[in-house]
């Protein structure tokens, strides 16, 4: 089911919230504070963005935490969550000091498989779990879905399709997901090219696109993905390119605005 989506901004000034609808242009690329509202007739979903590939959803009194890394003090006045997304075993998705650091009892982690590998010369094991966060972990293999109360969260695949590519996210090994709020429908892509997968997606709301080189795709990848799924909404992140720079999302945000009906949200992903 698709909706009129609202759209409203929250920032802080001199520690005060300001709630601003962001109707106009003028506000949606100021650096965010507090939280974007995404208003439905069947509820609110408010992102919070950390940084990069890391954001916290709310929706009905539930707290997801996406990728959490960088530690717990990122998400400090943040409710505990009630579910963590992991889409990869790289480090800017999955760190298990910073989930060991912000779980609660009730928090159930959703993974993909991780694979166990030993470093070289005797130096341990590489993204080995704690054994206090084994029991929490629940495996969703690309094209599972699993239930937590009145959210469905459904593994998608990410993969490389380029050959030169291929060796950064094989087939299989990631997750994105697509996460439904009760009617609301968001994807998170994962680190993914425009896999077919992606744009065969239907009735996507709200869409959060990587785009970054040489690890994920080009903005004109994504833009031709996303024209072609079609999203209500969506916002690029994950566009801090292996050699320092960012992805020019200004030009995705033109490529997509061939569609009226899709719109781009620019927000702040590196403070």
């Amino acid at each position: 089911m698709r909706f009129n989506l609202i759209f409203s901004t929250i920032f802080t000034i001199a520690g005060m919230a300001v709630s601003n609808t962001a109707v106009a242009a003028s506000t949606e690329n100021q650096p965010l504070s507090k939280g974007h509202r995404i208003i439905t007739e069947s509820g609110e979903l408010t992102l919070h963005v950390i940084e990069h590939a890391t954001f916290v959803l709310q929706w009905g009194g539930k707290t997801i935490y996406v990728d959490p890394v960088g530690g717990a003090r990122l998400f400090r006045g943040f409710p505990q969550p009630d579910i963590i997304l992991i889409t990869d075993i790289h480090s800017d998705h999955m760190n298990w000091e910073t989930v060991k650091n912000v779980i609660s009892a009730k928090t159930r982690i959703v993974s993909p498989r991780i694979p166990v590998k030993r470093q070289p010369k005797g130096k341990g094991l590489v993204n080995k779990i704690p054994k206090g966060l084994r029991g929490k972990i629940d495996y969703l293999e690309n094209d599972r879905t699993a239930y937590y109360g009145g959210i469905a969260i459904e593994a998608i695949p990410m993969y490389n399709l380029s050959s030169d590519r291929a060796r950064f996210h094989n087939k299989g090994r990631g997750n994105g997901y697509v996460v439904d709020f009760e009617d609301l429908r968001v994807y998170i892509s994962g680190d993914t090219e425009d896999i077919p997968e992606m744009r065969e997606l239907k009735d996507i709301d709200v869409a959060f696109v990587c785009m970054n080189s040489p690890y994920t795709m080009e903005v004109e990848k994504a833009a031709s993905a996303v024209l072609e799924f079609k999203p209500q909404v969506v916002f690029p992140n994950h566009y801090r390119n292996r050699d320092g720079t960012f992805s020019d999302v200004q030009k995705f945000k033109e490529l997509v605005a061939k569609d009226n009906g899709i719109e781009v949200r620019l927000l702040n992903w590196y403070p």
